[in-house]
């Protein structure tokens, strides 16, 4: 039923503290379980692959682009579905989620889309989901 309804996973449904309760959700569960708060750090993804199907870093968070792609190796190494998300970021910091997403099985980056005012400029996603790069120079 939940797949007919296009869910594909369900994001950290209970406390990030909550250990025991994750590892009987994970396995009683139809859908992956994706860790978020959970998972803040790169020692998280080793915890987190006990108690969760996949990963979702948060490039703010985790400090950057460096610690994320040792994030993303770790959790594909650990057999862990992984995605990237976002907060509110202007489009530069979802400039650098979309670096990322050819190593990504989920992604959230509607970051910008909730701004009123985005004091950037970078890349631009369109409704359809596709992303689209700018091809000026971002540095003049």
């Amino acid at each position: 039923m939940l797949k007919e309804l296009g869910v594909e996973f369900l994001e950290q449904p209970l406390k990030a503290d909550d250990w025991e309760g994750m590892e009987k959700v994970v396995h009683q569960s139809v859908l992956p379980i994706i860790a978020d708060e959970s998972c803040i750090v790169e020692s998280d993804v080793e915890k987190c692959a006990m108690h969760f199907n996949g990963i979702n870093i948060k490039l703010t968070k985790c400090g950057g682009l460096t610690p994320a792609l040792r994030m993303i190796k770790r959790g594909k190494e650990l057999g862990l579905k992984v995605m990237v998300g976002c907060m509110t970021e202007s489009t530069v910091g979802i400039s650098a989620i979309a670096q990322l997403l050819p190593q990504l099985d989920y992604v959230d980056m509607d970051g910008a889309l909730l701004l009123k005012n985005d004091i950037a400029k970078g890349v631009e996603i369109q409704k359809n989901g596709k992303v689209i790069f700018p091809n000026w120079p971002v540095a003049e």
